[in-house]
């Protein structure tokens, strides 16, 4: 179970270090996008793969070729890979004030039914690194497949500091 009660109050940055979390090097785009933009109070992160760099951790599909356990994981790379973009566009993960939205989607085998398992990888890690306080809100899909094979996508909506 996560302590969340140590986190609340303290800036993620610094989070970060108590847990020793290591980000991984902000991602690169796999095409013709940007990884995050800042339209007002708002950052707006591409969809978040579990890459690091640019380099694909995870292929495969949940239910399939890959394990719940597995999918936790690639959730949680995927979640950190959007941390370092946030972190590499607004220079501190300490001007996040809110977590506006967290969107999971999961490339699944059709008959899996653990999706909120999966998820978990993402939503634990927000809630280590922001407090209870700040858990967003979520939506996890199952789709057929996502980019470059791989088995989870996770989308982000940050609120940030004046």
């Amino acid at each position: 179970m996560v302590d969340v009660g140590k986190a609340a109050g303290i800036e993620p940055d610094r989070r970060l270090v108590e847990l020793d979390i290591a980000l991984p090097p902000a991602p690169t785009p796999f095409g013709a996008y940007v990884e995050a933009i800042q339209c007002g109070p708002l950052l707006f992160l591409s969809g978040m793969l579990p890459v690091i760099g640019h380099d694909p951790k995870y292929i495969g599909r949940i239910g399939d070729e890959l394990g719940v356990a597995e999918g936790y994981n690639a959730t949680r790379t995927a979640c950190l890979s959007g941390l370092a973009a946030a972190k590499a566009h607004l220079g501190s993960l300490n001007r996040i004030s809110n977590i506006a939205k967290l969107g999971v989607y999961i490339a699944t085998a059709g008959d899996f039914r653990e999706h909120p398992k999966v998820a978990d990888g993402a939503s634990e890690l927000l809630l280590e690194l922001f407090g209870a306080d700040r858990v967003p809100p979520r939506i996890v899909l199952g789709v057929a497949s996502i980019p470059l094979g791989m088995p989870v996508e996770i989308e982000l909506v940050f609120e940030i500091k004046p």
